[in-house]
């Protein structure tokens, strides 16, 4: 307990996995805290100040499934470890220490984590010099050991926080928003510049951090406390890390957190992954692949040479009918390289991580072989780059780790067997001794059973005595009167003997065994070292991402409706029968045969550049705005569009204001949330921008709705200058056409027909004069006599809203536009009264009608019609 006091004192916060044996146990607060947590038995072990002290563990087997849902939770855990090996009569506990802290963002094991999400550990700095200054951020995925890092403006943090989604955050608990303060760990590190200098020098060896690059002061110090953090959580010691690379803040597009959220890209509002834009398009084959498609969604990039490069790459795969299926075969075949080097280069190796890499240069190899049989002159540089990475770059590794891992991989170093037979000629040696004193221990069995006249006499290997001889009690007296036999143990039922022959034997085996266990240790850590003095191993298994991600793309093509969109340094915008790709991947699972998406247009030039678009719910409208803003994402993203063509003019930063959802935790109402969003748009959005937005105005009073809508278009068409769809219910709006000469009015195509209506799900040109709200009302099951009443109430209303506004009023400010004369049914004909002709046809039921009483009834129908009946 004086040991479990030490260590614990060095981690407060973490729950202690204090080894014990074959269990992890944890005393005091921590046993109860996990007890709880895990479900798992609470007991006590002794007493401390006269109390019983609390107590619970977990087998060391079955530790890794506990210590997901510990961190699955938030709970930090420090594990300690035996670090001394027991001595032959040593008494006393064995000394301990921890040899690693495990926090969701230092994870490395695979069941820990999500193939194919990145797992990211991010540390923020505040401004090193005056207020003004910008924030300073760096983050790495400790499983993979990629390290960035960025300057941020203090306003754009949100923005930065919810593109990389990070497991843990390292910061000043003030700096960081409400909704991320559950994966906050308080920074206690305050680094000076030349001590952030020192460190970062240290980590990657090199006499002064820049020789790594030109990085400002705030992202130095943001890198040396994630640098310091990882160090302690690892017991001192740093994995394998890739030099920092600095994020190009400029060449990426924005997007904030509302717009991400309303667009599902990686995750969905209900926090699955299934209706996602990733989940649509992914046509991955590896995890590493998956890891990045889902970083060129989340991070859009404004560079037009990086996404033509990505584009060249899969179009010239999607015409390369023979290649792709065997590099997309060949990929499927390839392991997670990149993490199995996050725990090699963690101290935490195991036997497969190893077959990882073998497997991994391999495929490497596989793939040169592929592409030098169609290499051609028209091959896109984004291919040659991955060929040129891949080519011979590990040869020497792979011949070491082909000849000198065993074809069967045991799960740890210490089950034996992971070293091949033939790739060291002393470990053969001993390997032989040992087996062969195995078969001579049979041989001795048998002898002795016929020189001792005990058919049942058994030799066996026992923990604490060794090999014994092993016969019944019953026989054990005869052969306690044997000089040349020793009793070593005496039960019940068995009798164990020693003999000078079978002792020299078994010293032998043991020597042999311990010494070929050793031997191989040595050697596997020897490919160990290898592997991590290996520094192209990063840029094969990088380049074997991307590989994967062009392939997926080419297999998209494959399907057909997705098209190359041209992206351009213009201000133009237009894309030929869009398509919605998760709404689409929806309908094609239903169960209805008839389901299919309606594809629609979208222009937007520079003399029209923001379009105003009416119609009910229920039509499409929200769909289409969506639609349009994935587009967006998908062409910079550098990945194919759901469309016929598509031509997209850069865009800097994009917003999508769909859907309306309140904040009541943090005392915000909908309109409210609604407000707070559209405020980020006009005080960000510029003239590169895209802005998509549904129902500004709605959540309060008609006037103050309206008034807020129509101050937002017009700062968004004259002051801001965005590409803009602007969807509302505010029909009135339709008279800025007059006075906004970049406005164009479309609308959600409608249908009246029989009394009902059908939503077309098609946008044309022209407006919309009412929203069919009632209709909606009734599709959606509103009971028929509040529909009627309603339908009253909307008549007196409309009256008596009119009869507010004279005519000039009316011209001036469009707040009540009447609906223009139309051919088609009003509400009192889409919604009759109640008659004596529908309780006739009411009481009628077909089916308990014989031809007689049906010929009767329709004769008694005819007549009312004749006669009149409402």
């Amino acid at each position: 307990m004086a040991q479990w006091f030490t260590l614990k004192a060095q981690e407060p916060d973490a729950l202690l996995f204090f080894r014990m044996g074959d269990f992890y146990e944890m005393f005091f607060g921590d046993a109860e805290t996990a007890a709880t947590a895990l479900d798992i038995t609470l007991t006590h072990r002794g007493t401390h100040e006269d109390q019983p002290i609390p107590m619970c563990g977990v087998p060391v087997g079955t530790a890794q499934a506990y210590l997901s849902r510990l961190i699955r939770r938030g709970f930090r855990v420090a594990v300690a470890e035996q670090t001394e090996t027991p001595k032959k009569g040593q008494k006393g506990p064995l000394k301990r220490e921890i040899t690693r802290v495990i926090t969701p963002g230092t994870l490395t094991e695979d069941e820990l984590l999500e193939a194919g999400r990145p797992n990211i550990l991010l540390a923020i700095t505040a401004p090193v010099k005056r207020r003004k200054s910008p924030l300073g951020a760096a983050w790495i995925d400790i499983s993979t050991g990629s390290v960035e890092t960025v300057s941020q403006p203090t306003a754009n943090l949100t923005e930065l926080l919810a593109r990389l989604d990070p497991s843990e955050i390292l910061a000043d608990p003030a700096l960081i928003p409400e909704e991320h303060q559950e994966r906050l760990t308080p920074s206690t590190t305050r680094l000076s510049l030349d001590k952030a200098d020192a460190l970062i020098a240290e980590a990657y060896h090199v006499a002064h951090s820049e020789a790594l690059g030109d990085f400002p002061d705030e992202q130095l110090i943001a890198c040396a406390t994630l640098l310091h953090y990882v160090r302690r959580s690892q017991a001192g010691r740093l994995p394998r890390l890739s030099p920092p690379i600095p994020e190009g803040h400029g060449q990426i597009m924005g997007l904030d957190p509302a717009t991400r959220a309303s667009l599902d890209l990686l995750r969905s509002r209900d926090g699955g992954t299934e209706h996602t834009l990733f989940t649509s398009v992914n046509h991955t084959n590896s995890a590493a692949g998956m890891r990045l498609l889902a970083r060129w969604i989340s991070t859009p990039v404004t560079d037009l040479l990086r996404i033509e490069r990505r584009q060249e790459g899969w179009l010239w795969l999607h015409a390369q009918k023979e290649l792709t299926p065997q590099l997309r075969q060949t990929l499927r075949q390839t392991p997670d390289c990149s993490r199995a080097l996050g725990r090699i280069s963690s101290g935490r190796p195991l036997p497969r991580d190893l077959a990882s890499v073998r497997d991994t240069l391999r495929s490497a190899n596989h793939v040169t072989e592929q592409l030098a049989a169609f290499s051609s002159d028209d091959m896109p540089q984004a291919i040659r780059a991955i060929g040129s990475a891949l080519y011979g770059r590990a040869d020497t590794l792979l011949e070491r780790l082909d000849h000198g891992l065993a074809h069967e991989l045991p799960v740890k170093i210490e089950d034996g067997g992971v070293i091949a037979a033939g790739f060291d000629t002393e470990l053969d040696r001993l390997r032989s001794l040992r087996d062969d004193s195995r078969r001579t221990l049979a041989q001795l069995q048998v002898r002795l059973s016929e020189e001792y006249g005990v058919t049942n006499l058994r030799i066996r290997h026992h923990n604490q005595l060794g090999y014994v001889i092993e016969v019944p009690s019953s026989t054990g007296a005869k052969l306690r009167q044997r000089d040349d036999l020793y009793v070593r143990q005496g039960t019940a039922s068995l009798t164990r003997f020693a003999n000078d022959e079978l002792i020299a034997l078994d010293k032998a085996i043991l020597d042999s065994s311990e010494q070929a266990m050793q031997l191989e240790r040595h050697i596997f850590n020897t490919l160990v070292e290898h592997i991590l003095q290996t520094p192209e191993l990063d840029e094969i298994a990088s380049a074997l991402a991307e590989l994967d991600v062009l392939t997926s793309c080419a297999a998209l093509l494959d399907k057909g409706g997705w098209c190359r969109p041209i992206v351009s340094d213009s201000k133009e915008f237009s894309i030929q029968a869009g398509r919605h790709p998760v709404v689409e991947a929806a309908l094609k699972r239903s169960a209805s045969p008839e389901a299919r998406f309606i594809p629609n247009h979208c222009a937007l030039p520079p003399e029209k550049h923001v379009m105003l678009l009416t119609g009910p719910n229920m039509a499409g409208k929200s769909t289409f705005l969506r639609q349009t803003a994935l587009a967006v994402i998908l062409a910079q993203a550098g990945l194919p569009v759901a469309a016929e063509s598509a031509e997209i003019g850069v865009v800097d930063r994009l917003f999508s204001r769909v859907g309306g959802a309140d904040d009541l935790a943090r005392g915000r109402s909908t309109f409210m949330v609604e407000m707070t969003e559209t405020a980020a748009i006009l005080n960000q959005a510029g003239p590169r921008s895209f802005v998509v937005v549904d129902e500004i105005g709605r959540g309060t009073s008609t006037l103050d709705g309206l008034s807020i809508a129509w101050a937002t278009l017009e700062a968004l068409h004259s002051q801001l200058g965005s590409r803009t769809i602007f969807a509302t219910h505010f029909h009135e709006l339709s008279g800025l056409l007059h006075t906004l000469p970049k406005l164009a009015a479309y609308t959600m195509a409608v249908q009246e027909w029989d009394g009902h209506v059908v939503f077309q799900h098609e946008v044309k040109p022209g407006s919309a004069h009412k929203s069919w709200g009632l209709h909606v009302a009734r599709l959606a099951g509103i009971p028929s006599f509040v529909i009627r009443r309603a339908k009253t109430l909307l008549t007196r209303l409309e009256d008596e809203q009119k009869n507010l506004v004279s005519p000039d009023e009316t011209q001036e400010l469009p707040l009540f536009e009447t609906s223009p004369p139309s051919a088609k049914p009003d509400e009192d004909e889409l919604f009759p009264e109640p008659s004596a002709l529908h309780a006739a046809l009411d009481e009628i039921d077909p089916d308990a009608l014989s031809p007689r009483d049906a010929h009767a009834a329709l004769y008694r129908l005819k007549d009312m019609m004749t006669k009149g009946f409402s």
